[in-house]
């Protein structure tokens, strides 16, 4: 994985710069354009050149990793953009993750490959560090003692 260059501090940038910072060549970053035109949009000067505003090229690297990286389908990193997930999960999500297992979550994990003795025993663990989580982030501020995950 490479690092990628720093983003300057400017307010436009031109296509070449932004191939540069996302690391890909000018015909992929239109063809993005296309692909992605309600998230991309870059502003064009009198001569129909394109420039960039920093979001854009923000958008365009979480882009590339999407693609490249976490191997989304352009459809797929597109419904993850448009629904932006790229923000942290949700707190509902976190709150079903430390609900407590249903019947056929509990009969599957009484099957459970034997190859894998403790991974019950990791699951319940991470299930009650969440549902502390949960507890804590519901409280009012102040009323709850500093969090201890270990």
């Amino acid at each position: 994985m490479s690092i990628e260059p720093e983003v300057p501090d400017k307010l436009y940038f031109k296509i070449g710069e932004v191939a540069r910072l996302v690391g890909v060549k000018s015909y992929v970053l239109r063809y993005w354009e296309s692909e992605f035109a309600g998230l991309l949009r870059p502003e064009k000067t009198e001569a129909r050149h394109r420039l960039y505003r920093r979001r854009d090229v923000e958008t365009l690297r979480t882009i590339k990793r999407l693609l490249h990286q976490e191997r989304y389908t352009i459809e797929g990193a597109r419904r993850r953009l448009r629904h932006g997930l790229e923000r942290a999960a949700a707190p509902r999500e976190a709150i079903a993750a430390a609900a407590p297992p249903t019947p056929p979550q509990r009969a599957r994990a009484a099957t459970a490959a034997p190859d894998r003795p403790d991974e019950g025993a990791v699951l319940a663990r991470v299930r009650a560090e969440l549902r502390e989580i949960c507890r804590r982030l519901a409280a009012e501020p102040g009323e709850a003692p500093p969090l201890r995950i270990g």
